[in-house]
């Protein structure tokens, strides 16, 4: 860590390392200053006219330096990415009071570490993500505290007429909104300290209130609009792989194959389905029956009727299920409206007549049972007849002498 005591107004400049190196992944350099009276604490940009910015989230950062005043404070922190451009400030104090300024590498950052993972999670879950209500409650929740313009022009949509009006507001509002959230970064430790009450109550009203409206309206239903917002959380992953690692090209690299692996998925898909077709195909298995008990079969057949009837019910119950059309063909609607509402499907009466029918000593059972004793004992003397008559043909072939059955033969 190094130390810097000084009391006058100064200029500070750390010159990137452009040397890289992947053990500085996830690594920053921490500056602290604090002072016990007040000062000034303002950024300078070598690219004021903001043209010779890179990327949107560059001219964005550019844009807001030149456009935010900075705050007076007695203490405060820069964060600087390891490989990002040179950054200069500027110290200015109000009286002759010394102030120090600590710099520090932390070589992992949790911050980036974090917006890394998420980002790769948030990329290949999306799709699963987006069709989840709680998942779009919870987007809803964050859009609203983020982006508040953004989140009030999406519920007004239908009541402007015009797309391209809609689009130019869109566009409108999402700058706005990055304004807001790169100032809310920079200052999010100000704030917290200096209007911890306020913030909490931004948080507290604005996240109710958005939750309320998607709770209202319900979750997508639509393959487009799901398919519009599983786009939307692949570019916010992307997003935030670029703003989780300190090194560009590894983000764009990981960008890079990501894509590849989410347009490779389909052909591998495919190719594991045949494999495993192929691999069943020549490879002969041997099926291994296993016969159920007389109870077992009992307890199965009573837990699956059960369930039937449970899913009948609530098909019944359903809106899609014609309940008119199905009332005007029945005979018994009532019977019909009672066993939906839970009642058992066969009657008292109709229980009585199948124990008399099928039950112990009914008349089926003795029936059966009458019928199995004839046909043993119409089966056991034809039974006898062939044997006797088998044992006399063997005592024949016994007593014939040898020439005797030559001759005949």
């Amino acid at each position: 860590m190094d130390v810097i005591q000084k009391q006058d107004e100064n200029c500070y400049c750390y010159v990137q390392n452009r040397t890289i190196h992947l053990q500085y992944l996830w690594s920053t350099i921490q500056i602290k200053v604090n002072s016990r009276e007040r000062f000034r604490f303002e950024p300078i940009s070598e690219k004021n006219n903001c043209q010779n910015s890179e990327t949107v989230f560059e001219f964005v950062a550019c844009a807001v330096q030149i456009l935010w005043k900075p705050e007076t404070c007695t203490e405060t922190f820069l964060s600087i990415k390891q490989y990002g451009e040179d950054i200069c400030f500027k110290i200015q104090p109000f009286k002759i009071e010394p102030y120090v300024v600590r710099v520090k590498r932390e070589m992992l950052d949790g911050k980036l570490l974090f917006l890394f993972v998420a980002g790769i999670f948030l990329f290949h879950f999306a799709n699963s993500l987006s069709r989840s209500a709680k998942f779009f409650y919870l987007s809803g929740v964050i859009l609203g505290v983020l982006a508040l313009l953004v989140f009030v022009l999406l519920t007004l949509k239908r009541f402007i007429p015009r797309h391209s009006t809609f689009w130019i507001l869109m566009s409108g509002s999402w700058m706005v909104s990055l304004y807001f959230i790169y100032c809310f970064k920079e200052n999010i430790q100000w704030l917290w300290s200096e209007h911890k009450t306020y913030l909490l109550g931004y948080f507290l009203a604005v996240g109710i209130t958005s939750f309320a409206i998607c709770y209202q309206r319900g979750p997508l239903t639509t393959e487009l609009s799901i398919t519009l917002f599983t786009w939307t959380l692949q570019l916010t992953a992307f997003v935030l792989i670029y703003f989780g690692v300190t090194i560009p090209q590894v983000a764009y690299a990981v960008i890079a194959v990501s894509l590849c692996s989410k347009g490779l998925c389909y052909p591998l898909g495919a190719a594991c389905h045949i494999a495993r077709k192929m691999k069943h195909h020549f490879k002969s298995k041997k099926l291994v029956f296993k016969y159920l008990t007389e109870e077992e079969y009992r307890e199965q057949g009573e837990s699956e009727t059960i369930r039937a009837l449970e899913e009948l019910r609530s098909f019944c119950r359903s809106p899609d299920f014609p309940s008119w059309i199905a009332v005007s063909k029945l005979q018994a609607p009532h019977r019909f409206a009672a066993f939906v509402l839970g009642s058992p499907h066969v009657s008292p009466a109709e229980t009585k007549a199948h124990d008399e029918q099928y039950g112990i000593g009914s008349f089926f059972l003795e029936e059966q049972l009458f019928e199995t004793r004839a046909q043993f004992e119409q089966e056991k003397p034809a039974n006898s007849v062939h044997e006797e008559d088998e044992e006399n043909e063997n005592e024949m072939h016994t007593q014939i002498p040898f020439p005797y059955a030559t001759e005949l033969l």
